[in-house]
């Protein structure tokens, strides 16, 4: 017998959307699972491509076995009178929340209904979701979780370059590289195909990293293969400063570039006299000579670049963005990239590593508050005209900026505020900042909607669940994090009863008489939104599925009669002048504020077994067996002085709240800072603890410095209040 074919796609996971082979069982059967959720009738293998080269990590060998897991949505559930969510058809769900939305907003008005996105959505239903919000439901208010992970970098690549694509290169262009200085990323957890990338700068002893971790990432630099560098949290902004005194204070620079290329260079240079090493020591605890070292090993590597040899890049992640003052300090890294000459050349560059599967297409395509399709500003007139004349509406029938994802989740449930919420892709019971407060705006919704294909911590809050089709099943394109357009194909049939968010958009869009397209077909929408993108900063207007399935990468912008660009600059900057804008920051006093006095500052991120709120790889049994719970890792010396003990149970206190954790001893961080997954719901979630301050620019919440108290439990118990507010006071 034949072996059954197999289907070419790409990973669910992270923004790497490392390429595989999905073989499904006979006739593509679809029965469930057993009770442990794997399924040897689908298998993954790693398909060579440029970004993995066959490589995938425990999350992607893994992520077949969510098909056909028990705990899959195959049902719409109606959560009943008596409180309890069961199940429906799909016409009494429909038509119970057109009913609904109509009544809400006839009573409060059209705001009241919000939508809430995800990174993880293809672009075609990033897309549709974001006309569906203005024109179905006729809302501004609709953002998205990539507020949580990409705004600042976002922000800061648009105004120092006119225009934001995560890695404006190919990421093969890295594996030459002379120099490679990584701030604020654990690529070996969080991605580890990407690691290959580095193994040039590996072996020129070149790969400089940033994290107050001595993560999986900053150990790729031991055996004199390169540097880490541990500031004290909240200081990478100080830090890029001071390595760019460096820059200017020994003619490093490389002036030719900047006098053809650039704007601002003498209010930057000005602004840099005061960040001398010694004084930077003394605010990130990073040694002075290193700081200068660094500063001319970089430089090296941009001389080495434009005599055409190995170059000099540099590359920004979650760690410096999640800031009340991250925009500005990716500014900082970008203003470092440009005095070298790094952005632009066909040898060196700089870019931001998008985290999720589609963080990139995401956000360009209009479910962001502040944008239309085709990354396009919702308040330039020339913007809206032209969209409205692609979706056949007047354009004041399109409304004008929302609110960004953190003002949006504190207005639910409040006079004036949002009353009813769409929720597509995310999880925010679990990721959104403040999540105590977020639970209780859910809660206090007139009609919380949910499309998930598990009962997430969300899902299970919702008055309405619409179960959706997964990765494997559906078609439709991703953006990767280099720009690169790439074909999600389905594998595998769906649950009879799931059915795709466009097939559910357009049902709702009818019901709710909206105007315009809204197809089932992904291949009709992607034509419009290559149409809707037209002439935008991300043009898409030269694609569709027939030029994807021939096989050439694919680089935005492709405008209509182009192949595409896979190195961006290389002839101008995306501004008007043609010039890349260098601008002169400075840290906050009121960012800085916030991070002291404090006990400990805790920092949130990622583990190599699972991904963001964990609603799939929590059901994939290996993974939550290798990570089963929150562990929070802190400095042997300071469990030391706190009593706390290796696998003890302990509690985080905030002046937000409390979280449950289990003491991971270790030397690899620093002795001021404790760092939580966020991974884990309950009293393990870790952004129990983490406020609602953001960046003014960018909207970003601050994930990375909150102040925090440890203890065990047992001492914890033994009080009688759960932290002394004076403490964060």
């Amino acid at each position: 017998m034949a072996e059954p074919a197999g289907t070419e796609t790409h990973c669910p996971y992270c923004a790497l959307q490392c390429a595989m082979t999905v073989t499904a069982g006979p006739a593509g059967d679809t029965t469930p699972a057993g009770k442990g959720g794997r399924d040897d009738g689908v298998t993954v293998t790693g398909r060579d491509f440029p970004t993995n080269r066959g490589g995938l990590c425990r999350k992607g060998w893994s992520a077949a076995e969510l098909l056909r897991h028990p705990d899959r949505l195959t049902a719409p559930l109606l959560r009943a009178g008596d409180g309890v969510l069961r199940e429906a058809t799909w016409d009494d769900v429909l038509h119970h929340i057109s009913e609904r939305v109509r009544s809400i907003q006839a009573q409060h008005g059209r705001d009241a209904v919000a939508v809430f996105g995800g990174g993880g959505l293809t672009n075609e239903k990033a897309y549709t979701l974001g006309k569906f919000a203005r024109l179905a439901l006729r809302t501004s208010r609709i953002d998205y979780n990539g507020r949580f992970c990409m705004s600042s970098a976002a922000a800061a690549g648009n105004r120092a370059f006119g225009v934001d694509r995560g890695l404006p290169f190919p990421l093969e262009d890295l594996d030459d590289a002379f120099v490679v200085l990584l701030l604020g990323s654990n690529a070996a957890d969080t991605m580890p195909p990407f690691v290959q990338h580095l193994r040039g700068a590996q072996a020129a002893g070149g790969l400089i990293v940033v994290d107050p971790r001595r993560s999986a990432t900053a150990r790729l630099t031991e055996q004199g293969r390169g540097v880490h560098l541990q500031p004290t949290p909240g200081t990478d902004l100080a830090l890029l400063l001071g390595l760019a005194h460096v820059v200017v204070a020994e003619g490093l620079e490389d002036r030719r570039f900047l006098d053809a290329r650039t704007s601002g260079y003498d209010d930057v240079a000005r602004g840099l006299a005061r960040w001398w090493p010694e004084r930077v020591q003394g605010l990130t605890g990073v040694p002075a000579t290193a700081i200068r070292a660094t500063a001319r090993l970089l430089a090296r590597g941009a001389r080495n670049g434009a005599e055409g040899g190995p170059g000099a890049y540099i590359l920004t992640g979650r760690g410096i963005e999640q800031h009340a003052d991250g925009t500005d300090t990716t500014t900082a890294a970008i203003n470092l990239a440009l005095l070298l000459g790094l952005p632009g050349t066909s040898h060196s560059g700089y870019g931001t590593l998008t985290g999720q599967g589609n963080g990139q297409g995401g956000r360009e395509h209009g479910q962001k508050s502040d944008q239309l399709p085709g990354y396009r500003k919702i308040t330039d007139p020339a913007a809206r005209s032209h969209v409205a004349s692609v979706w056949g509406v007047p354009e004041d029938t399109i409304p004008g900026p929302g609110l960004p994802a953190v003002a949006l989740l504190a207005s639910l449930g409040r006079e004036g505020g949002t009353r009813c919420l769409f929720v597509h892709g995310a999880n925010i019971a679990v990721s959104a900042p403040n999540a105590a407060t977020v639970i209780d705006g859910l809660r206090s919704l007139d009609l919380l909607v949910v499309s998930d294909f598990f009962l997430s911590e969300t899902a299970a809050l919702a008055d309405v669940v619409l179960p959706v089709l997964q990765w494997a099943e559906e078609e439709g394109t991703v953006t990767n994090l280099e720009g690169r357009l790439l074909r999600r194909r389905p594998a595998v049939l769906p649950p009879a009863g799931a059915r795709s968010e466009l097939w559910i958009m357009r049902e709702l869009a009818r019901l709710l008489d909206a105007p315009s397209l809204f197809s089932e077909d992904p291949a009709a929408m992607f034509d419009e939104l290559a149409r809707a993108s037209a002439g935008g900063p991300a043009d898409y207007s030269g694609l569709d599925y027939e030029v994807l399935d021939g096989g050439s990468p694919a680089y935005w912008p492709y405008p209509s009669g182009s192949t595409g660009t896979p190195r961006m600059f290389l002839a101008a900057f995306a501004h008007p002048t043609g010039r890349a804008a260098l601008v002169p920051v400075s840290p906050r006093v009121d960012a800085n504020a916030a991070r002291v006095p404090a006990p400990l500052l805790l920092a949130t991120g990622r583990l190599l077994e699972h991904y963001q709120s964990g609603t799939q790889t929590r059901r994939v049994p290996e993974l939550l067996a290798a990570q089963p719970g929150a562990r929070v890792q802190l400095h042997h010396a300071t469990a030391q002085d706190l009593g706390i003990s290796q696998g003890e149970a302990v509690v985080i206190t905030s002046m937000h709240g409390e979280v449950h954790a289990v003491a991971d001893l270790t030397a690899d961080i620093r002795q001021d800072t404790v760092f939580l997954a966020f991974h884990y719901p309950g009293s393990g979630s870790a952004n129990l603890l983490t406020g609602s301050s953001t960046d003014p620019v960018s909207g970003m919440p601050e994930f990375k410095t909150t102040p925090v108290q440890v203890s065990a439990l047992s001492a914890h118990a033994r009080r009688s209040t759960s932290y002394r507010p004076e403490v964060f006071a």
